[in-house]
């Protein structure tokens, strides 16, 4: 359906939380290194619990490859940094959501090398910084799986 990736996460579990989405959305995960912590780091074990077993979690050792290994799909960047808000998005099956690890974000020169148009933002009240990745993440996979009909859920 839609491949999440998460460039640098540093906190287990946030990343256990977004395995825990993945597998009820039908998407799959790609860890974009360095990580902060191990994949078999028991926070991340029990902040995901067992979905593990039920979605595709892969390691890359940077961005090129992973979106390599994942056929150049159509990638969206998302970043407080950005203008275009991520409801205005036109989302298909097969897109990947890019986000930046907790504390550093993107990076500018990641975002400069998406389109305009593929850097979105979460709005927010007036002040505030960012939000959870987890939950940015669980808003933006939601919103793709709801423009393509939440192809697979159960009725």
């Amino acid at each position: 359906m839609f491949d999440v990736i998460l460039y640098r996460p540093e906190i287990p579990p946030n990343t256990g939380n977004i395995i825990r989405l993945c597998a009820n959305t039908g998407s799959r995960l790609h860890l974009v290194g360095p990580l902060g912590f191990e994949l078999d780091e028991p926070r991340l074990r029990r902040a995901g619990l067992d979905y593990h077993e039920f979605t595709s979690v892969r390691r890359h050792d940077d961005l090129e490859s992973c979106l390599l290994a994942l056929g150049r799909p159509e990638v969206y960047a998302f970043s407080s940094h950005a203008s275009r808000r991520y409801s205005d998005a036109e989302f298909g099956a097969g897109d990947a959501l890019l986000f930046g690890s907790e504390t550093g974000g993107l990076g500018e020169a990641i975002l400069d090398s998406i389109p305009e148009r593929h850097r979105l933002t979460l709005p927010m009240c007036a002040g505030n910084r960012s939000l959870n990745l987890s939950n940015a993440v669980a808003v933006a996979v939601y919103e793709a799986w709801r423009q393509v009909g939440f192809s697979g859920a159960r009725d």
